[in-house]
C-alpha cells in the first residue's frame, strides 16, 4: 500500500529528527513525507533539510503562522499546506505529529490491517510518554480513540468523511463520521508509538474554552460538554479545564457560531458518545 505522511512541525528541533529517522527505519518505507515547518524559530527547518538531501521521498515546505500554539485550525492549517503540495496517488493519508517516534514495523503493520478490512478507515496504535526511566501508556482517553497525533485514513474513507474539518474538535469529529459513515476504526495496543511530548505541552490557556466551542459546534449540548470537560479536568488533574469547556461552549451557544455537522448527523454523535458513556459505566 502506498502511505503519504504529513507532519505538521512548529519548533521541534529537539524531536522532529528522531521522528523521521523512525520513519526512515520503517520496514515498508512511506512513499511520500511532508514536513510543513510552521514558523518555527529554531532549528526544524535544518533539520529536516539534512534529510531530504538524504532521501528524495521527504519533502520540506515553509508556512507563516503565528506563534500561538492552539489545538484544531493553526495545526490543520499547516496539514492541509502539506496534503496540497501531495498527488492523489496514495491509498493511506497520515496525519503525525513531529514528536514521535515509531517502531520499525509499525507501518507494515498499519498496512496489513487495511488490507484485512475493506471497511477499515482509519487506525493507529497507542501513544507512550516517558515517566521516569519507563515508557507508560499516555492514557488521556478511551482505548478505542486515535489520536490526533497518529491518525491514519484510508482514502475512500478520508474523502467520504469530508477530510478533516479545518476546526477545534477535529480529531473526534473525524473518528465519528467514519462511524456514521459506515467505516470501522482500530487501535492496535500492539503497536506502541513514544510521544516524547505529553498532549497539551504548550497548549495556551485557550486551548480547553475552544474544545468548548467544538462542543457546540458538533451539537452535542451542554450536558455532553459537562461530562466532557469535567472528564478531562479530572484527567489533565486541572480544574480550570472543566470552566473553560463550559465557557467556551457557552460563548459559542450565545454568538451562534456556524454548526459544522447537519442536524441527523448531530443525532447520530450525540447518540454514539452516550452509549459510549453508559458502555463505561456498565463495564465499571
Amino acid at each position: 500500500m502506498k502511505i503519504y505522511i504529513v507532519i505538521p512541525a512548529h519548533n521541534e528541533e529537539d524531536n522532529i529528527g528522531k521522528t523521521l529517522q523512525s520513519l526512515v527505519d520503517q520496514q515498508l518505507k512511506p512513499a511520500r513525507v511532508v514536513v510543513v515547518n510552521d514558523n518555527s524559530t529554531d532549528r526544524t527547518a535544518a533539520i529536516v533539510n539534512d534529510f531530504t538531501q538524504q532521501h528524495p521521498w521527504i519533502n520540506l515546505l515553509h508556512k507563516k503562522s503565528s506563534d500561538e500554539h492552539l489545538p484544531g485550525a493553526k495545526i490543520i492549517a499547516a496539514f492541509y499546506e502539506g496534503y496540497q503540495a501531495l498527488d492523489e496517488d496514495y491509498d493511506i493519508i497520515c496525519k503525525y505529529d513531529a514528536d514521535m517516534v515509531f517502531g520499525s514495523n509499525y507501518l507494515f503493520k498499519l498496512s496489513e490491517h487495511f488490507k484485512e478490512n475493506d471497511r477499515l478507515g482509519m487506525a493507529a496504535g497507542q501513544c507512550y510518554i516517558q515517566k521516569d526511566d519507563q515508557w507508560v501508556l499516555e492514557n488521556l482517553s478511551k482505548d478505542d480513540h486515535i489520536r490526533g497525533s497518529l491518525k491514519a485514513y484510508r482514502k475512500a474513507c478520508f474523502l467520504e468523511i469530508g477530510k478533516i474539518a479545518r476546526s477545534i474538535g477535529w480529531d473526534t469529529l473525524d473518528e465519528l463520521m467514519a462511524l456514521y459513515y459506515g467505516w470501522e476504526l482500530k487501535v492496535d495496543p500492539s503497536l506502541k508509538v513514544k510521544h516524547l511530548k505529553p498532549t497539551g505541552f504548550n497548549y495556551s490557556r485557550g486551548a480547553a474554552r475552544l474544545q468548548g466551542v467544538a462542543t457546540y459546534s458538533m451539537r452535542l449540548g451542554l450536558i455532553l460538554t459537562l461530562i466532557i470537560g469535567l472528564k478531562r479536568a479530572w484527567v489533565k488533574r486541572e480544574s480550570r479545564i472543566f470552566f473553560s469547556y463550559v465557557k467556551g461552549f457557552l460563548e459559542a451557544k450565545r454568538k451562534g457560531i456556524s454548526f459544522i455537522v447537519d442536524p441527523k448527523q448531530g443525532r447520530f454523535l450525540r447518540n454514539l458518545r452516550w452509549k459510549g458513556i453508559f458502555y463505561s459505566f456498565k463495564s465499571k
